[in-house]
C-alpha cells in the first residue's frame, strides 16, 4: 500500500507552504536591501529592508498561529497537554497576529517618516545612484512575482494571513516603484543644472511613502480589534436571525436569542430556543435531529464553525 506523500516545504497551494515561501523571499530581499542600502548611502532602500525584516518576523509567527489551528481542527501533530491548555482552539490568535502585524508596519512607517523629514531638514544626503538602481529593479520583479503567486494561490484558499502577506507584498512593490523611478531621475540630473536637488531626492521619496503607507494596514487592524473585542458581524447575525425566526415559526416555538462572533477564520455561534410549557415531550433522538436541522441552515459546516443549539423553557437560561 504505497503512503501518502508529504507535502513540499514550499508548496504554493497551501497556506503553511505560501507562508514558507513568502518568508524566504522576504529575507533574501532584506538582506541585499540593506546591503545594497549601506553600499549606495540611501537609507530609503535600508527602510525597504527593515520593512522587510518586520514583515518577514510577522510572516514566521502568522505561520506558527496557522499550524497551530490547522493542527487543533484536524487533530493531527498535537500534544495531549496543549490540547487540554486550549479546549477551545486557537482561533482567537489569528486576529491577535493580524493587529500587530499592522500596528507594526505603521510605527516602521511613521519612524522612517520622522527620518526622513529630519534628513530633508539637514540639506539630505548623497548617493550612488547607479547601485541603488540595480536594487530597485531587482525588488521589484520579485515582489510582484510572490505577489502574483499569491493572489492566484489565495482565491482558492481564502487565507486571511495570505491576503494580508499579499497586501504587504504590494506595498513592498509600490515602495520600490516609487524609489526606482526617484533614483532613475536622480541620476538622469546629475552634471545637469539640477544636480542640486540630487540629495534631497532620497528622504523626499522615503517621506512621500511612507505618507501613502502607514494608512494601508489600518482597515486590517481595524477588522482584527473587531474580531478581538468579539463584535458581532452585521451579515453573519443577519443571516443567523433570519435562519432562527424561520425555525422558531415551523416548529411553534416561543422565541430565540442568538450570540454570534467572528474570530479570524472562525465563526462562533450560539443559539438558544425558548420551548414553551405546553411542548409535547421529546426524545434525545429528536432534539439532535431539530439541531442538526438548525446547523443544516446556518450552513458553513467544516473545523471552523463552532455552534452551539440549545433548547430550554426558562428563557433566563438564554440571557
Amino acid at each position: 500500500m504505497d503512503t501518502p506523500s508529504k507535502p513540499a516545504f514550499f508548496d504554493i497551494t497551501s497556506e503553511q507552504g505560501l507562508l514558507r515561501t513568502s518568508i524566504a523571499v522576504t529575507l533574501f530581499i532584506a538582506t541585499i536591501g540593506i546591503g545594497f542600502g549601506l553600499a549606495s548611502g540611501s537609507f530609503s532602500i535600508v527602510f525597504d529592508g527593515v520593512y522587510s525584516l518586520v514583515d518577514a518576523s510577522m510572516s514566521g509567527l502568522s505561520l506558527v498561529v496557522v499550524r497551530l489551528i490547522t493542527s487543533h481542527t484536524t487533530n493531527l501533530h498535537m500534544s495531549r497537554k496543549l490540547r487540554e491548555r486550549f479546549t477551545m482552539g486557537f482561533w482567537h490568535l489569528e486576529p491577535m497576529v493580524l493587529a500587530l502585524n499592522g500596528i507594526l508596519l505603521c510605527g516602521v512607517a511613521i519612524y522612517a517618516l520622522i527620518n526622513a523629514i529630519a534628513s530633508l531638514l539637514e540639506g539630505g544626503r548623497h548617493l550612488e545612484f547607479g547601485i541603488a538602481m540595480v536594487y530597485a529593479v531587482l525588488t521589484v520583479i520579485a515582489c510582484v512575482t510572490i505577489a502574483v503567486i499569491e493572489a492566484r494561490a489565495n482565491r482558492k484558499l481564502r487565507s486571511d494571513f495570505v491576503g494580508m502577506d499579499v497586501k504587504g507584498w504590494v506595498m513592498s512593490a509600490s515602495i520600490t516603484a516609487a524609489l526606482l523611478i526617484a533614483f532613475c531621475f536622480g541620476y538622469a540630473v546629475q552634471g545637469t543644472a539640477w544636480e542640486w536637488v540630487s540629495p534631497y531626492i532620497d528622504p523626499a521619496v522615503l517621506g512621500l511613502v511612507c505618507l501613502v503607507i502607514i494608512p494601508l494596514p489600518l482597515s486590517v487592524i481595524r477588522q482584527a480589534l473587531g474580531e478581538i473585542f468579539l463584535v458581532t458581524p452585521c451579515d453573519l447575525k443577519n443571516h443567523v436571525d433570519e435562519v432562527a425566526s424561520t425555525f422558531v415559526a415551523h416548529h411553534g416555538l416561543q422565541s430565540y436569542r442568538a450570540y454570534v462572533a467572528k474570530v479570524g477564520r472562525s465563526r462562533e455561534i450560539e443559539l438558544y430556543f425558548i420551548v414553551p410549557k405546553t411542548l409535547g415531550a421529546k426524545t434525545i433522538d429528536e432534539w439532535d435531529a431539530l439541531r442538526e436541522e438548525v446547523a443544516d441552515a446556518v450552513g458553513g459546516e467544516g473545523p471552523d464553525r463552532w455552534i452551539t443549539v440549545v433548547f430550554t423553557g426558562d428563557p433566563e437560561w438564554a440571557e
